[in-house]
C-alpha cells in the first residue's frame, strides 16, 4: 500500500490499525498511524470512565474525523489537544 492508502486504512477501526502497521507504507504514513493510534487508545480508555466517559468519546470521535480527513488530503494535522502524543518514533 502507498501512504495514502495506509494513512486512511489507519483510521478505518482497529483492525484497519493493525493491518496498516503490518502491511503499509510505514515511513511514509508514520504520522497518521501515529495519530490513529493515540485515538484509539485513548477512546478504549475513554471507554472505562463512567459519566464523562461519554463526553469524552464524543470528543474522540471528532478526532477520528478530522484525522481521517487530514488523511485523505494528505495534510499532516494534528488532531486536538492528543495530537502531540508521540508513541511510534
Amino acid at each position: 500500500m502507498d501512504a495514502k492508502t495506509t494513512s486512511i486504512v489507519a483510521y478505518i477501526t482497529w483492525i484497519g490499525l493493525i493491518i496498516a502497521l503490518a502491511a503499509g507504507d510505514r515511513e511514509g504514513a508514520k504520522f497518521h498511524l501515529n495519530q490513529a493510534l493515540v485515538i484509539t487508545l485513548f477512546g478504549l480508555i475513554c471507554a472505562f470512565i463512567p459519566c464523562i466517559g461519554w463526553l469524552c468519546l464524543i470528543f474522540v470521535f471528532v478526532c477520528w474525523i478530522l484525522g481521517l480527513i487530514a488523511a485523505i488530503n494528505q495534510e499532516e494535522k494534528e488532531v486536538p489537544l492528543i495530537g502531540q502524543i508521540r508513541l511510534l518514533k
